[in-house]
């Protein structure tokens, strides 16, 4: 069995430090990057990505923005995309969702929740 590779797109290192220490103790393969215009850059190739962990908050580009980009990539359609937001008000998962998310994580990561949702993919 492959490893599930994994790209965590945020624009707080500290963040993809922790995340992909989780991830790869886990058994997952993590890619990242600091913004959503270099992740959809990275999307476009044939670089094999099971899932993405998009941040919702970026400058640049916001996850918001992003998603519906990756989900147009024809290669992509497929391509599982997690919102992970420090935004965890009333109405923000059906805002990321709409968004064309797949699934939603609030910060701080709960990461038997989000281990049990990359179970899927």
């Amino acid at each position: 069995m492959t490893k599930k590779r994994i790209l965590i797109v945020d624009d707080d290192t500290r963040n993809i430090f922790a995340l992909t220490a989780t991830l790869r103790i886990k058994g997952f393969d993590c890619l990242s990057c600091t913004g959503a215009v270099d992740a959809i850059k990275l999307l476009e190739t044939d670089e094999p990505i099971d899932a993405v962990l998009m941040d919702m908050m970026m400058p640049e580009m916001d996850g918001y923005e992003a998603i519906p980009l990756i989900k147009k990539i024809p290669s992509r359609t497929k391509t599982k995309v997690l919102s992970v937001t420090a935004q965890a008000m009333l109405g923000d998962r059906e805002k990321c969702l709409a968004a064309g998310a797949d699934g939603y994580v609030s910060k701080p990561i709960d990461v038997d929740k989000l281990l049990q949702i990359l179970s899927t993919i």
